[in-house]
């Protein structure tokens, strides 16, 4: 058994390349708060418009990642990531030559989808769970540390850039820019075991059969991935409802709005020190409890921010606390999944959960819009996520004890320090 030294000094590198990649990939999530007022004030476009391009690119995605995993299982992550970052580069910068056609609009979405669908979470996840075993759990949090990389950066960053050359320019920067540094890390060091098949062929690679994990009919039936995709589904529907609509509901509270940009910011900063945390006490403990813990705190978010509750105060504390749990949530739906399906069809199975993650990614931001629009508000949907995130935290601490893939025995009676 390999130590978490020596996996270490073999991954780093495959760490760094698959976190700056993925981050790349939530920069339009993070920053579309920031956009939505200038977009807003050119073409008067309503809430739910402007929060309708993530339904189209989750709707999409719902279609296209259990054959993005499949395609990961089958040829590696790196012929997925490549193509990926090339084709969100061009969908990044082509929201600049937005004229004010709602159809224009939903094309790009659509363009974006398709270009998220190549690079998904799957591809990331999977390479670097397949190359890390004993520190598995802060291997997948400094991956996945992208998004509250970018939760971090990408406001303050975006509210800069649209003041100093305008949103057509900024969305050129951050494409070419974020975009081209996170393409040529992945060139040279983003590999998984299907290309050091290639490199080595007189190394034969463990077959798919061979490695361990349920199949997918197995999957289908687990009881813990059922909780883990519900509780993924339901968070991602408040969580990313609340990221994009954030710098609204905080102006709407009487913060301005660059107060606001710089608080999602320090939102972000939560999520970094959340996902190190939360890798380093999942590779000690047993993962459903920190989970469930970290992910019920959300509530106090929700609950900070209504009115006759919120303070300034509160407000700092609200954004940190959900900067803290939302930057673990798939860093948790990911671990877990490795650990209750093993690695056998982890590429396929967490196709599945991406349908999830996307479906309640793409939904969220929709129903906050709607909110808005039918109440003149985000009262409604503040207290929905108040009783939804009890529920998630309660589903997480709820789990059956999962399979120790790496002794062959069926599951682990007690939580364990490493």
């Amino acid at each position: 058994m390999t130590s978490a030294a020596a996996e270490w000094k073999r991954g780093w590198t495959l760490v760094l390349s698959a976190s700056v990649g993925f981050s790349f990939f939530s920069i339009m999530t993070t920053s579309m708060g920031v956009f939505m007022g200038p977009l807003g004030e050119e073409f008067g476009w309503s809430r739910t418009l402007l929060s309708a391009g993530l339904p189209i690119a989750g709707v999409i995605n719902l279609v296209l990642a259990p054959f993005a995993g499949m395609l990961v299982d089958r040829y590696g992550a790196r012929w997925m990531a490549l193509p990926g970052l090339a084709a969100m580069i061009a969908a990044t910068c082509s929201f600049a030559l937005i004229d004010g056609s709602e159809a224009q609009w939903i094309g790009i979405w659509v363009f974006y989808a398709f270009s998220g669908a190549i690079g998904s979470m799957t591809v990331w996840s999977a390479a670097v769970s397949g190359a890390f075993e004993q520190a598995r759990g802060l291997a997948l949090g400094l991956t996945l540390a992208g998004t509250a990389v970018a939760q971090a950066v990408t406001p303050p960053l975006s509210s800069y850039l649209i003041e100093a050359f305008g949103w057509r320019m900024a969305y050129v920067i951050l494409g070419v820019g974020w975009g081209g540094v996170a393409l040529f890390l992945c060139v040279l060091f983003f590999f998984d075991r299907h290309d050091r098949q290639r490199r080595s062929p007189e190394t034969t690679p463990e077959p798919a059969a061979e490695l361990p994990g349920l199949t997918i009919a197995q999957a289908w039936r687990d009881r813990g991935l059922w909780q883990i995709g519900l509780s993924t589904f339901v968070l991602m529907v408040l969580t990313i409802g609340f990221l994009i609509h954030q710098v609204p509901i905080l102006t709407a509270s009487g913060v301005t709005a660059g107060v606001a940009a710089w608080l999602a910011g320090l939102g972000g900063v939560a999520g970094i020190i959340g996902k190190l945390v939360t890798g380093v006490l999942i590779d000690r403990y047993r993962a459903n409890w920190v989970g469930g813990i970290t992910l019920g705190a959300t509530t106090l978010v929700f609950a900070f921010l209504l009115d006759g509750i919120r303070t300034p105060a509160l407000i700092v504390v609200a954004i940190l606390i959900n900067g803290y749990s939302a930057g673990t949530k798939l860093q948790i739906c990911t671990y877990l999944t490795t650990r209750y399906a093993g690695l056998r069809n982890f590429g396929t199975v967490f196709g599945f959960m991406t349908i999830l993650i996307t479906g309640g990614s793409a939904l969220g931001p929709l129903l906050a819009g709607m909110a808005f629009d039918m109440t003149g508000g985000y009262t409604p949907f503040l207290i929905a996520g108040m009783i939804g995130c009890l529920v998630c935290g309660l589903l997480i601490l709820t789990l059956p004890p999962y399979p120790d893939w790496r002794t062959g025995q069926p599951a682990v009676r007690a939580p364990a320090a490493a």
